[in-house]
């Protein structure tokens, strides 16, 4: 009977032996870069990523978000760069902050090419966006899916702007892109390049006049306790998000493992979005009941900044590709 139980323990013991390796389950960490946090649609759209492939790759893959862009010591320009040479892993990235890296990248910078939210799913959804992310994977990124910060609107802290001229002299805060740059030198303003960390304590010193972000941006910042008191909705330009990954991360992982990313990429950027979208409404009545002034252009005012602004094409479109550039347009103008 000794012999027996000796033995059972024994055959048990192997079988442990054999069984725990395919039990075991390595996890893998990965850190996300993002330049703002969960209280933004932007971060927000980061942590869902995040719990959907934890969920879905049942814990082999775990993703650390790391917001206001720390990854990159609070310079977000940096973040394409970083991701380049390994430093961080995976993002859920500002067209604009990819741009000087990727060229392509600034067709959604161009000042008022899309009038909508029809306009940025015609480019993002199609052609144009299947060029845009060929181009952001050649520079060694893997693009994913998309997600959306929204259109930029225009604030200040010194009167209503519904005209070119209203913005002579301006001290504009714009984000780290020569396209913008070129922007505002063409409508009479001066803009000044900062980070984000650097911009509430110049509106709030009067260092700069203005500045230009999305309403979720305006809103959750409360940009309008530093000064920012009008407010004008112009649209002239929208700022997609890419969820992308270091192209040496991607290449290590197993195929079901890359599916598993790229399918909660999307869907966390349809979330997003959808969301962002439907909180417009909500969130600019918020902005008008803090005491905003809110100035929303006539067709006619409209027109007025796209001729201003004109002369920007002449010199960005060569530099983003004349060809992306008019693949983009026929697909706005068919949408």
């Amino acid at each position: 009977m000794k012999a027996k139980l000796y033995l059972s323990a024994f055959t048990a013991a192997i079988c442990v032996g054999f069984t725990a390796p395919v039990l075991a389950q390595e996890t893998r960490e990965f850190s996300v870069s993002t330049v703002l946090s969960d209280a933004f649609p932007w971060g927000q759209a980061a942590v869902k990523w995040a719990e959907l492939v934890e969920e879905r790759s049942e814990g082999r893959m775990k993703l650390t978000v790391y917001p206001n862009a720390q990854l990159v010591s609070g310079d977000q320009t940096r973040e394409f760069s970083a991701m380049r040479s390994g430093l961080i892993d995976m993002a859920v990235a500002s067209t604009i902050n990819w741009s000087p890296q990727v060229p392509e990248l600034n067709l959604f910078s161009l000042p008022f090419l899309m009038p909508d939210e029809a306009a940025i799913d015609s480019i993002t959804q199609g052609e144009a966006g299947e060029q845009i992310f060929a181009a952001i994977e050649q520079r060694g990124i893997i693009p994913l899916g998309w997600g959306e910060n929204g259109f930029r609107e225009l604030s200040n802290s010194r009167k209503a702007i519904s005209e070119p001229s209203d913005l002579n002299g301006l001290k504009i805060r714009v984000v780290g892109s020569p396209l913008f740059l070129d922007t505002f030198n063409t409508l009479g303003a001066n803009p000044t390049q900062m980070s984000w960390a650097d911009a509430k304590p110049a509106l709030t010193t009067g260092a700069v006049d203005g500045q230009e972000n999305p309403l979720s941006v305006f809103d959750v910042a409360r940009i309008d306790q530093v000064g920012q008191q009008y407010l004008t909705l112009w649209r002239y330009m929208a700022d997609p998000l890419v969820f992308g990954v270091n192209q040496r991360v991607w290449n290590s992982l197993s195929e079901e493992d890359q599916t598993i990313l790229r399918e909660a990429a999307v869907e966390a950027g349809a979330w997003e979005i959808a969301k962002s979208r439907a909180e417009l409404s909500a969130t600019l009545a918020t902005i008008k009941e803090r005491g905003v002034e809110v100035t929303e252009l006539t067709p006619e005012q409209h027109a007025a900044f796209v001729a201003a602004t004109a002369e920007v094409y002449e010199k960005w479109v060569p530099r983003i590709g004349e060809e992306l550039v008019n693949t983009a347009k026929a697909a706005i103008d068919a949408r």
